[in-house]
């Protein structure tokens, strides 16, 4: 019998398989799952750099859900199957294990840093996704791509209080903004979280390029 996940009520089930669906649509590198004390933290890669040079933002969207208390686990999953009980979601007998899943948010306390309106997200959002149609021609690898992408989302907007323009599209992508909002943008070491409604947004960075300053070791130090 496969392991399975048992949530608050059907309308959570619901919820869950619409985040991993939207998920899917924008990654194949799958949800984290994480449970514990009957809260249910998904979390998927909107934006993650792949090698080392690669200078695309660690951008992740996280949707929290209640879940049954008994329910603990940790796993990144590229799927969930729905079973006759509208409660239960069945887990893959195998999980996944993308680089972005080993680089957990901070769990701690989280200073202001301001706010954003959902407008102005959903207009950068906009932007950058046409940006993206422009800079595309036909017939470009994977990597002219990929290097695309990171140079559209990876660049700070001012509108966006200096955060990567890629917050704004995690933001889309996984349904987080919702008519007129007030979002909270806070910050915890090197991660920033914008704190919609429906989810929350949260990036990593600034990434280091390049070799970092040589010191001085040895007798005497």
């Amino acid at each position: 019998m496969p392991q399975q996940l048992v949530l608050a009520d059907a309308p959570t089930t619901k919820d869950v398989l619409t985040f991993l669906g939207r998920t899917a649509r924008i990654s194949d590198e799958g949800v984290r799952l994480q449970a514990a004390r009957g809260v249910l933290a998904l979390t998927g890669a909107a934006l993650a750099p792949h090698g080392l040079f690669d200078h695309t933002p660690t951008v992740l969207g996280m949707r929290v859900v209640h879940a049954d208390p008994e329910l603990e686990c940790d796993i990144v999953v590229a799927s969930l199957t729905a079973t006759d009980d509208d409660r239960v979601l069945d887990l893959p007998e195998t999980g996944l294990s993308p680089a972005w899943a080993g680089i957990a948010p901070p769990r701690g306390e989280w200073a202001p840093l301001g706010r954003l309106t959902a407008s102005v997200v959903a207009q950068r959002a906009q932007w950058g996704i046409s940006a993206v149609a422009r800079g595309a021609t036909d017939g470009a690898g994977e990597e002219a791509v990929r290097a695309l992408r990171a140079a559209v989302w990876g660049e700070p907007d001012e509108d966006l209080l200096g955060l990567p323009r890629g917050v704004a599209f995690a933001a889309d992508a996984f349904g987080f903004i919702s008519g007129e909002e007030d979002v909270a943008v806070l910050t915890s070491g090197r991660w920033t979280r914008l704190a919609f409604r429906r989810g929350h947004v949260l990036t990593r960075g600034p990434a280091a390029i390049g070799m970092t300053a040589v010191r001085d070791t040895g007798v005497g130090e």
